[in-house]
């Protein structure tokens, strides 16, 4: 089962920063794609906005949750 949604907490996994760092993150891909702040931001609009390879921060998360 894939992902769609990506949380501040996966952020900071993926990206291996601080939860406040995680969360700015998360704010300013929600800006760029006009969300608004109760708005999820997607795994696929992450990656993009990162310029991380899908299958990877996929992978990366399945990996993590299966500790």
């Amino acid at each position: 089962m894939s992902r769609i949604i990506m949380t501040p907490k996966e952020v900071q996994i993926i990206l291996g920063g601080s939860s406040s760092y995680a969360r700015k993150v998360v704010r300013v891909i929600k800006k760029k794609n006009n969300k608004l702040k109760h708005q999820k931001i997607t795994v696929k609009e992450f990656c993009r906005d990162q310029g991380l390879e899908l299958q990877d921060v996929i992978q990366e998360l399945k990996e993590f949750y299966k500790r």
